[in-house]
């Protein structure tokens, strides 16, 4: 049996997931040459960290499955959400306001045409 997708995924990653998932729509569905220059040209944050997944997902399909590089495209693409980091900022008063670090859990697959 042919494995027709090769995956590659990052956990607990200091970005949030609805800011993840701005990039992530971008590159959806489309063949991974178009993905790699959209997300070289995005000045998001999490731009960076989706090109080295799919540089990522692209050698996994190359070295480990035998697939070929130019017939692969983006299948799939999860930003799933990872705990959160609660920390407190001191007011005045005594008073403290809560500030959330969420962190998020990435993954990319790739398939073959």
């Amino acid at each position: 049996m042919a494995v027709t997708s090769a995956k590659a995924s990052n956990k607990l990653q200091r970005i949030s997931v609805r800011k993840a998932n701005l990039v992530a729509a971008l590159i959806r569905k489309k063949d991974v040459a178009t993905a790699i220059a959209i997300l070289k040209n995005t000045p998001k944050k999490s731009s960076k960290l989706f090109l080295k997944l799919l540089n990522s997902a692209i050698a996994n399909a190359v070295n480990n499955h035998g697939m070929n590089a130019d017939k692969l495209y983006v299948s799939l693409v999860l930003v799933n959400e990872g705990p959160t980091l609660k920390r407190f900022q001191p007011r005045s008063q005594g008073r403290a306001n809560s500030i959330f670090k969420r962190t998020s859990n990435l993954s990319v697959e790739v398939s073959e045409k």
